[in-house]
């Protein structure tokens, strides 16, 4: 889902284009510390590119929902396969260009994830145009990436991570936790506060009268907002971007966040809009014990609401139909409550062959608002390992869920039917 873009500071480097090609495209390259290849053009001039995969074996108790049937599914997957592409044309000015893969399971198309227009300034003001992340709560920002583990989208989604427009039904209001907008955004208190302030699209105005023409019929545009205080030693990802751990990296961190979108008529029907106002905040703690193992805690809260002008589009509504992939309700009937998410990990000091061992256990708790729909709270238990090779760049997750979150091994879904069901799944991730 959604789902971070490759963080800059790490995707500086070569593994995927042929070096025939490259030299052609270049005039030549330099090494960067910490930063694979960068292939130089002049003296304020360079590119990178990179890729990232991940794929995954799993298998859901009753998948089908036969009762009585102790039957599990066996199921692969390629999650996510991207390609990124940073550049500098001046002092000031960047660029990025990520793809990814929609339907990947079903042969896949790709799409553009990312394509951003950088003026970086100063540490205090910097503009991105174009398509990017839309500032949210940390499991958001941290994306598939650059989370704890390798499942963390547990929550209903919000508007930008409805559709993909013209592969997907319904209404357009971005995808994979992007949308069309600038963000300002900045760090001060020697880097210490965080900032990003967003205007973005959000669900775009119709354009056509028939059935399923959507809310926003004045084109609101959506607000949203991230400021984040690191209470101990700051955080080392570029930009406005997170992570769910830095494996130790960054030493001991406490930071703190809160975060909201809004977009007036939103949501809804053409004849019943709302204004939607979603609202959190999260915490994350890191700690390097003496023996060097690390200890890493995340947890976060979001509030989901609409406040409808003439009343929530029923059953019968002219769009009710057309409901966006994944949960949350979709974009006529979006989803209203709360929610929460923690999780807890252990970095092992001791390396095992080429990594380390990281146990960890995860709980989720969706909390449906009463009247919005006959759906029940619903929950999640999670615990596994990660193998880590090389921090977020190569690790390998076993783990095991528990619980009636979208049947077992997924996000919030409305149309679950509240049984416990069981899923263990084996996950990897490669980026470079």
């Amino acid at each position: 889902m959604t789902n971070s873009i490759k963080h800059l500071a790490k995707i500086r480097r070569v593994g995927w284009l042929p070096m025939m090609t490259l030299t052609a495209l270049v005039a030549g390259h330099s090494s960067v510390s910490q930063a694979g290849a960068t292939f130089k053009i002049d003296d304020t001039k360079w590119i990178s590119v990179g890729a990232g995969l991940r794929t995954s074996f799993s298998s859901v108790e009753d998948a089908n929902g036969r009762a009585g049937n102790p039957k599990w599914s066996t199921d692969f997957a390629l999650n996510n396969l991207r390609l990124y592409m940073n550049g500098q044309l001046h002092k000031y000015i960047k660029f990025t260009f990520n793809t990814e893969c929609s339907n990947c399971g079903d042969g896949g198309d790709i799409r553009i994830l990312d394509g951003i227009a950088q003026f970086e300034i100063n540490p205090y003001a910097n503009l991105w145009a174009g398509r990017q992340l839309v500032p949210e709560g940390r499991i958001e920002m941290n994306g598939p990436f650059y989370s704890a583990t390798f499942e963390p989208f547990k929550t209903p989604f919000e508007a930008s991570d409805s559709t993909i427009q013209n592969v997907l039904p319904g209404p357009d209001a971005g995808t994979f936790g992007r949308d069309e907008g600038v963000n300002f955004w900045g760090a001060a208190v020697d880097g210490h506060l965080k900032y990003v302030f967003g205007i973005f699209e959000g669900l775009k105005r119709s354009n056509y009268s028939g059935p399923g023409k959507t809310a926003n019929a004045d084109g609101n545009l959506m607000y949203a907002t991230r400021i984040a205080y690191n209470i101990l030693n700051v955080e080392s990802a570029p930009g406005y971007y997170t992570g769910g751990t830095a494996y130790g990296a960054d030493g001991d961190v406490l930071t703190v966040a809160g975060f909201a979108q809004y977009q007036e008529d939103g949501a809804g029907s053409y004849e019943k809009a709302g204004d939607v106002l979603m609202a959190g905040g999260d915490l994350k703690f890191e700690k390097v014990l003496p023996n060097k193992g690390v200890l890493t805690v995340n947890t976060e809260y979001k509030n989901f609401g609409i406040d409808y002008h003439n009343g929530a589009p029923g059953a019968g509504s002219s769009t009710n139909n057309f409901f966006v992939g994944g949960g949350g309700g979709g974009l006529v009937n979006p989803f209203q409550g709360d929610s929460i998410t923690s999780n807890l990990l252990y970095l092992i000091p001791q390396k095992v062959w080429i990594g380390q061992f990281q146990p960890y256990v995860m709980y989720t708790q969706v909390m449906t608002r009463q009247g919005f729909t006959s759906a029940q709270d619903q929950s999640e238990y999670e615990g596994g390992v990660n193998y880590i090779i090389d921090g977020h760049n190569a690790r390998v997750s076993l783990l095991w869920q528990g619980g009636d979150l979208s049947g077992g091994g997924g996000i919030w879904n409305p149309a679950a039917n509240g049984d416990f069901v069981n899923a263990i799944k084996l996950g990897v991730q490669l980026q470079i």
